[in-house]
Parts: structure tokens; sequence; C-alpha cells
């Protein structure tokens, strides 16, 4: 009978919100994978856990995932922790989840700290429905992309950032979303925990003067009024995806879906820029 995955959330920042369930699971387990040991080993030593650990960071999940699966498969009960928050949600886990599902070893989560969670519930944004996209590509032409195509969406949208990009980030959601409201939430369970609030213009430029510490986390108002993109931003996603190499056609008939176009409209509006 194969054993059992535990997926423990861990601590984003106050070690009090570790829970008791997580540390007797990671106390009973034969095995913890870890994204860095050297980072887990101080949340283990502060809770007296001795359990055996590996290391599986996000660069060698796939080379490494199968030998933790031939545990699994041989019986053994097997946790993964990252270094902050839960597994698998833009940490490592979701190759080794996979492949243990397809294994048919039980995947078990024990909840916990989430940074998605804990910025949207304080955001005072829209909480009924929201789309998480974890950290937007390097590229810029790649994140100007992945923004493109989630901004007619009403649902709040909510980015992971790095201190170093987050001024650049709120630049472009602000160019290709528009002046939507926004938070930005800091070190999120710690001593200098803060929420700024504001519309992405007002965030871009605060955060454009000073660069940040620590962990972040983008939250920006869905798209609210008419359901038809304007003219302004129809142009703009056309001309993203075309500068993306995408076909005028599937273009057309995918932006008309979602900006409340006609399609015929749309590949008119698509024939104009390819001209110019």
């Amino acid at each position: 009978m194969a054993g059992r995955l535990f997926l423990v959330a861990t601590p984003i920042g106050n070690l009090g919100d570790f829970s008791a369930r997580a540390i007797e699971v990671l106390r009973q387990v034969s095995l913890i994978a870890c994204e860095d040991t050297r980072h887990s080993r101080v949340l283990l030593d502060h809770h007296g856990i001795g359990t055996p650990t590996t290391s599986l960071p996000a660069f060698a999940e796939t080379e490494r995932a199968q030998g933790l699966v031939a545990r699994l498969t041989a019986g053994a009960d097997v946790a993964i922790i990252s270094d902050a928050g839960s597994p698998a949600i833009s940490d490592p886990g979701e190759h080794l989840v996979a492949l243990s599902v397809a294994a048919g070893a039980t995947v078990v989560p024990v909840p916990g700290p989430s940074a998605v969670i804990a910025a949207l519930s304080a955001s005072g944004l829209p909480t009924g429905r929201f789309h998480f996209l974890g950290f937007l590509p390097r590229q810029q032409s790649d994140a100007r992309a992945m923004v493109a195509e989630v901004a007619g969406l009403s649902a709040t949208l909510v980015f992971y950032e790095s201190p170093r990009r987050v001024a650049e980030t709120l630049v472009t959601l602000h160019e290709l979303l528009g002046d939507r409201r926004a938070c930005v939430a800091r070190e999120l369970t710690k001593l200098h925990e803060t929420f700024e609030r504001g519309t992405l213009s007002a965030l871009a430029a605060r955060f454009g003067a000073h660069e940040p510490l620590g962990e972040i986390v983008i939250i920006v108002e869905g798209r609210v009024g008419e359901a038809r993109w304007s003219d302004e931003e129809m142009t703009r996603a056309l001309t993203l995806g075309l500068s993306a190499g995408e076909r005028l056609k599937s273009l057309s008939t995918d932006l008309a879906h979602r900006g409340g176009w006609s399609s015929q409209d749309v590949y008119r509006l698509g024939l104009q820029l390819k001209s110019r």
C-alpha cells in the first residue's frame, strides 16, 4: 500500500502561525522534502522536529521527485514544505503532487499560512472571486501578454512580485489595466507588515520613489463597468498579440470573445494596425 504525501504549510513570517497539526505531521513522517534544508532547519529545530530532511528546490524538482515517489510507493509517509507558505503554490511541489497522484499515493493537505489569502483578505478589494497569477514572467513582453490576457476579468487579480520589480510591475499594470484600485501588501505577518492602498498610478509613483524591502503581494481590482472593451483597450490587446507573433484571425476571435466585440470589427482594426 502506497504511503501518504503531506503538503504542510509553514509560516510566512510569524512563527506563531505554525499549526499543532503541522508540527505533529512533520514529527511522524519518515522524511521531509524541503525547498531549502538550511532554511527549514531553523523552523524544525525551533519546534524540536528531528525528522530527516532532503532538498527539493524548484530547479531540481523534476529530477528528484521520482525518488520521493519511490519512497511513497514503498509505503513510506513523506511531507513537503517550502520556505514559507503552502507547497506547490508558486513553490516546489506541483510536479511531485502530480507524480504522486499518478502513482496511487494519497495526497494530504495540511493547510495553513498563505500569502495570497492573507493579502487578499486584508486588501479592502472584492474577495468573492479572484484570479491568482503568481509571479509575472521576467521578460517584459511575456509579462505584458499575461496581464493583457486577464484584463477583461471582473475577478480581483493577485500577483507575487520581488521588491526590485514592484515599481516596474505597477507601471505595467497601470498601462494595461487602467487606473484601477489596488493594494501592495508587504512583509505579511512580520514586524514591518504594511498595506499600501490606492490607485495603480499613485502606487507606481509611491514605489518608484523608493525600493521596498521584503516579500510583496499586489492585489488589483477586477474590471468594472461595461463588459465591452474600449477602442484603446482593444488596440492595446491587438498590438500586444501581434507583436508576440500571433495570427490575426485567431487573435481576433479570441479578443472578440473577451472584449465584447464582433470578430469582424476586431479583424478590421487589426488590419489597420498591421498597415501602419
